[in-house]
């Protein structure tokens, strides 16, 4: 549906003092590389952005969700999302599919968003992160496997689902140990890159943490 960049920085009194969660939609065609959309911008790579979180994907579907439970408005970008997407199962996801968008980029799914303070100040909402996390669905962040150039329109197709199971939305409300397993029995085959913050949250749960 739309590719979005940022818009501004804002303020944040976070470390980093700035972020870049205002996201907008922008005509035409969008170089992709390495770390994401070109002209985007990642104020804060400790927790935000850097290879694993090159980009952030959520459904159109998801967002008219979110349209009635908060009764405003959730325009693409509004979530800091970089790609608004319909019809395209972004919280049923699996960890390392693998999608193509377009005619050249590829991207890989790597994990489910973990929302913040910094997104529930930019929405004006207290209690945010926890609102966020009842309902499970938290969107998918992406690393960029293939580089290229996407635009709003393009075609999302699945290339490649590991056999693991677990998806997007299952991790970020369950994270048992059954499915810490199958990732990490999946990563060490190499049906998927395990983001190192995942592969926290796997040896955790591991750990029963």
């Amino acid at each position: 549906m739309a590719v979005c960049r940022v818009h501004q920085l804002l303020p944040d009194d976070d470390v980093v003092g700035v972020t870049a969660i205002d996201k907008r939609p922008v005509e035409g065609t969008v170089k992709v590389n390495d770390l994401g959309l070109y002209g985007d911008v990642q104020a804060d790579r400790k927790y935000h952005g850097g290879h694993y979180q090159a980009l952030y994907a959520y459904a159109e579907e998801s967002a008219q969700g979110w349209e009635e439970r908060l009764g405003t408005p959730i325009p693409p970008g509004r979530f800091g999302e970089n790609l608004r997407t319909r019809g395209v199962a972004v919280d049923d996801a699996l960890i390392g599919e693998r999608w193509q968008v377009g005619d050249t980029v590829v991207l890989e799914v790597t994990s489910p968003r973990t929302p913040c303070r910094t997104f529930g100040t930019f929405l004006g909402e207290k209690s945010w992160p926890k609102r966020f996390a009842a309902v499970g669905l938290p969107g998918a962040y992406l690393r960029v496997v293939t580089r290229g150039h996407i635009a709003a329109g393009d075609a999302v197709r699945v290339v490649h689902r590991p056999e693991h199971g677990v998806t997007v939305a299952r991790w970020f409300t369950d994270r048992s140990k059954d499915d810490a397993r199958a990732l990490r029995e999946a990563a060490a085959s190499g049906e998927l890159k395990m983001a190192p913050a995942l592969r926290t949250y796997v040896n955790r749960s591991l750990r029963g943490g």
